[in-house]
């Protein structure tokens, strides 16, 4: 499937308008990569973690449908931990040492971009969509030097202003007739290769061509590693000393309370802790919308098991995580579970499938969620950093000795307790999920255009996760249909989320309602006072039915299904 930019755009317009979403300090120009959620977006984000929260440790998925789990119970508890934690925990997890990007810099306007993204930035720059047009229309091996001085003149100069064929179009273009000339093969064969001549002045010593900077055409350095985390100081001195960061994942700290939790909360093996928190990572290019932020939160689970079941219970917690998904209404083809290959994996990781989501905004789907099992590598790290052995954190297999100990004599026991297969580091199944990149799922998957209404836009959310679960209309703000309207309001927000209006026409009414994405709409008319029923109306498909006014929150218990 193709991207749908238009469709995108009309999304990230209806979020600004109806207070989904807002651009963080709007007010002094934004800052890139931070996103505020306004009253329905936070309401909608609240009840995607409450959904996650109950779900998954309140509740916890039923082993009943695996064909070798069933039966089998386990525990989740959750924990709530700090953003900034002491540095050794990214220094075991390996954040402080490996977590990083190949990053260019442009040599003229100083900006970065990730060398692995630089030409899907380009594809979508306003320079090379006029370059494009200008090769649709004459065709790639009939464009003349003269049309690229041309093109640089009226539309590079401007836009990228940097590109090596703006800064000294006679030597480019010379040089590029030379080269072309002199080629072995027809040239230029891609409209990459063209782009890398037009950025190139002259070929180094190694024949390398150039890679434009995305935003001015200016020569990109070669890729380094730049690290992701935010870095502050605690404490009154701003050294080294005091150097802390803000958490890139909420992980670790799962991981580092992992001997708290065993020794406080009575669990055992086979076990879960979940949390919910902001994480934090500087980006250097944030896009898509909040997809890809600097600021993000994080729904995630450390499932702690024994290593002869880790695999059981991978598969177990992939297919329960692709499940969830569906029950709350992404149930289209664009919800796709996708198995990494070998060479995807971590050096640590045994398994992963990405769960994803086709965005309008990309030709391919993107990540929601990874369902990961990454065997005891978290907890030999921490074990060896903070005990200084990596089976620290090894715990004694219960039933495994009570079937075992009648082999032993008593000299030989105290030995083998303290040895394997006895003692052993649990294998984790690690299912992290993006709270903001669902809620833009959510919001993608609801977004629905039909020309007949008076709003042609609306948003089908599933009702567990629509921020506003009814509204109560009087038809006019007199005759006694206020009075009728406000008690029947009064009792469905003590229940749910609902609003009153009682401003402009109905029709008016009715589509602020479904741009919110509310369910139903209870509206009190002049046949209220003659019957006593009200009309219902159901955003999803317009209809319309007649209930006694006496049964509203019957009516939607029923429905909603909650």
């Amino acid at each position: 499937m193709k991207k749908d930019a238009a469709t995108m755009e009309k999304i990230v317009a209806l979020c600004r308008r109806r207070g989904f979403i807002f651009g963080s300090s709007e007010i002094y120009g934004g800052i890139n990569g931070f996103w505020d959620y306004g009253p329905l977006g936070c309401e909608l984000k609240r009840n995607i973690k409450d959904a996650w929260w109950q779900d998954m440790v309140r509740n916890p998925p039923s082993t009943a449908g695996h064909p070798k789990l069933a039966g089998r119970e386990f525990q989740m508890v959750g924990v709530d931990c700090s953003i900034i934690m002491h540095t050794r925990v990214w220094e075991a997890s390996g954040h402080v040492g490996g977590f990083s990007d190949l990053m260019s810099t442009c040599k003229y306007c100083k900006k970065m971009v990730r060398a692995d993204q630089v030409w899907s930035m380009i594809e979508e720059t306003e320079w090379f969509k006029s370059l494009v047009e200008l090769y649709a229309t004459k065709g790639i091996d009939q464009v003349a030097g003269t049309d690229l001085v041309q093109w640089a003149q009226r539309k590079a100069k401007k836009l990228v202003p940097n590109l090596a064929l703006v800064r000294n179009p006679t030597v480019t273009i010379s040089w590029l007739t030379e080269r072309v000339l002199s080629a072995s093969t027809p040239f230029p064969m891609t409209l990459k290769e063209v782009i890398q001549y037009l950025a190139t002045e002259q070929l180094s010593m190694t024949n390398a061509f150039v890679t434009p900077c995305p935003f001015c055409g200016g020569d990109l350095t070669e890729p380094r590693q730049f690290n992701l985390m935010f870095e502050s100081h605690a404490g009154a001195v701003k050294d080294d000393a005091n150097k802390v960061y803000l958490r890139p994942e909420t992980a670790q700290g799962i991981f580092a309370n992992f001997q708290n939790v065993y020794d406080t909360s009575r669990v055992k093996i086979p076990f879960g802790i979940a949390q919910i928190g902001k994480a934090f990572r500087n980006e250097i290019n944030p896009r898509n919308y909040t997809f890809r932020s600097r600021e993000f939160e994080q729904m995630e689970i450390e499932f702690f098991c024994h290593p002869d079941e880790s695999m059981l219970w991978y598969e177990f917690w992939r297919e329960a995580r692709i499940n969830w998904y569906k029950s709350l209404g992404i149930a289209s083809d664009k919800l796709r579970p996708r198995q990494q290959g070998k060479e995807e994996l971590a050096h640590y990781s045994q398994a992963c499938t990405d769960i994803e989501y086709l965005f309008p905004f990309s030709d391919e789907p993107q990540e929601l969620e990874g369902v990961a099992h990454r065997g005891s590598f978290d907890l030999n790290q921490h074990g060896k950093f903070a005990k200084g052995k990596e089976d620290a954190f090894a715990i004694f297999d219960d039933e495994a000795w009570e079937r075992d100990k009648d082999r032993f004599t008593a000299e030989e026991a105290k030995d083998a307790k303290s040895k394997p297969p006895y003692k052993y580091v649990p294998h984790v199944i690690e299912p992290s999920a993006g709270a903001d990149r669902f809620t833009l799922a959510v919001l993608t998957e609801a977004y629905s255009y039909d020309e007949t209404r008076a709003s042609p836009e609306f948003l089908k959310f599933h009702p567990r996760l629509a921020p506003i679960k009814a509204a109560v209309f009087p038809l006019v703000a007199k005759d006694g249909m206020p009075e009728i309207a406000l008690p029947i309001y009064e009792a469905i927000r003590k229940v749910f989320p609902a609003q009153y209006d009682a401003k402009q026409s109905i029709g008016k009414r009715y589509a602020r309602m479904d741009e919110a994405g509310t369910p139903f709409c209870f509206t009190i008319d002049g046949q209220t006072k003659e019957d006593g029923t009200v009309t219902v109306r159901n955003r999803d498909d317009a209809s319309q039915v007649r209930i006694d006014k006496s049964r509203c929150l019957e009516y939607l218990r029923d429905k909603l299904g909650l």
